[in-house]
């Protein structure tokens, strides 16, 4: 990859020259590609379409903001992008940091500042974490940005290991089998959710937030992290992780390969309808319902 300065997006001056960091950039910008390829995120409609990418100031936002960019830059994703940042009113938010990073990068953007925080506070228990409220109050000023900004998506920083966790949770602790999808529709039926990270490991992101050095936000102001489900899954994750290296891959790529006539629910199979000597059961294993 071209770093001359004419070259390149400003997000990616001063990058690192070394071997690793620039095989480290191009597995995840290839990732990232065949997860817009794969899951269909562009849109064959002919019109011009325009992401609403949501920038927290976590190194995960950071990746997926330069990553776009970078397909953008080179002609591969042919999509407006705006780039958000929702002020959720948290005590200690740097507010000034993502304005002058934006600015001084050159990336469109808008800043919004709704404190949602202070509902949080009021309506949850005490002892009782933020997350699940916060982020649906979150999501619902960004559909509502993505709207007034004629955005046909919103597109969040998720990667493997989010969806990974998510996955265990839901098994742990929900009783189903689901996880983040890399696209769906929200509720109205008037926007799409996009993870274009979907296919990333949290370590690249990792490495690759820091070796830019892009001004990182803590994800912990509000001070409600301590003792969430997510960090125990991710305990157990990373303890899997380390007696069988490589076994988030592997337990990835089983969300990919579903076979519904070996699962349990009726409602994915017809195992009633199921008849000796029919080809009925081929037919329906290899069909798999859409997620919304």
């Amino acid at each position: 990859m071209l770093d001359d300065l004419d070259d390149i997006h400003p997000l990616f001056h001063g990058a690192p020259s070394s071997a690793g960091f620039k095989k480290l950039r191009k597995r995840i910008v290839r990732q990232t590609r065949e997860a817009i390829d794969q899951y269909g995120m562009i849109e064959r409609d002919g019109k011009k379409q325009k992401w609403l990418v949501c920038l927290s100031g976590g190194k995960d936002s950071y990746t997926l903001l330069a990553v776009l960019h970078e397909l953008k830059w080179r002609g591969l994703l042919p999509v407006d992008l705006l780039a958000c940042n929702l002020d959720q009113g948290q005590p200690g938010f740097p507010a000034t940091v993502l304005p002058e990073f934006l600015e001084r990068m050159g990336v469109e953007h808008r800043i919004e500042y709704q404190d949602t925080y202070s509902i949080v506070k009021d309506k949850v228990p005490a002892g009782r974490t933020y997350c699940a409220l916060c982020s649906r109050l979150r999501r619902g000023n960004l559909y509502r940005i993505a709207r007034e900004e004629g955005c046909s998506a919103v597109v969040l920083g998720h990667h493997r290991d989010d969806i990974l966790e998510t996955f265990f949770m839901n098994l742990f602790h929900g009783g189903r089998l689901a996880t983040m999808p890399p696209k769906l529709v929200n509720e109205e039926g008037d926007l799409f959710l996009y993870r274009p990270l979907a296919h990333v490991a949290e370590a690249d992101c990792e490495k690759f937030a820091t070796a830019m050095n892009y001004p990182i936000i803590p994800c912990d102001l509000c001070g409600s992290q301590d003792g969430l489900q997510r960090q125990q899954v991710k305990q157990i994750l990373d303890q899997w992780e380390k007696n069988s290296p490589g076994r988030r891959q592997v337990i990835f790529r089983s969300l990919m390969n579903i076979r519904p006539s070996h699962m349990l629910d009726p409602k994915l199979f017809d195992f009633a309808g199921l008849a000796l000597g029919s080809e009925k059961f081929e037919q329906i294993d290899t069909e798999i319902p859409k997620l919304r």
